[in-house]
């Protein structure tokens, strides 16, 4: 049912989104500072490309004082935007009964496009 709904999305948006999160990160690794952001914009459109079947998990015991910055410099610069997004795109979606599935994915990226470097979607 997951490969189904992975499909659907794709076809539905999932494809853009994906590949528009993969280019910014690109576009943020052409500088040395923006590498580690770039990063978990790529992991953040790679996870965007197929939610069904997959769950948001903490990122562990490797969550040190380093990465807590950049996720304070990540939900300042760039996650509250994306996760706005996602709560509308959800918003919209959750109106109809077949895109209620939709909106669940949508709710579901939004604590790993907030804090990349805390959560992980597997």
């Amino acid at each position: 049912m997951s490969l189904l709904g992975n499909i659907i999305w794709l076809i539905f948006g999932g494809l853009l989104t994906g590949l528009g999160y993969i280019l910014g990160g690109a576009l943020l690794c052409l500088t040395i500072v923006g590498i580690p952001f770039g990063l978990q914009c790529i992991r953040l459109g790679k996870a965007t490309l197929a939610p069904f079947g997959k769950d948001v998990v903490a990122a562990g015991e490797s969550y040190g004082p380093l990465k807590i910055i950049f996720d304070v410099l990540w939900i300042v610069l760039f996650g509250w935007e994306i996760a706005v997004a996602h709560l509308v795109h959800a918003g919209i979606l959750a109106i109809t009964i077949i895109g209620i599935p939709f909106a669940v994915q949508h709710i579901k990226l939004i604590p790993v496009a907030l804090m990349p470097f805390r959560h992980d979607l597997r």
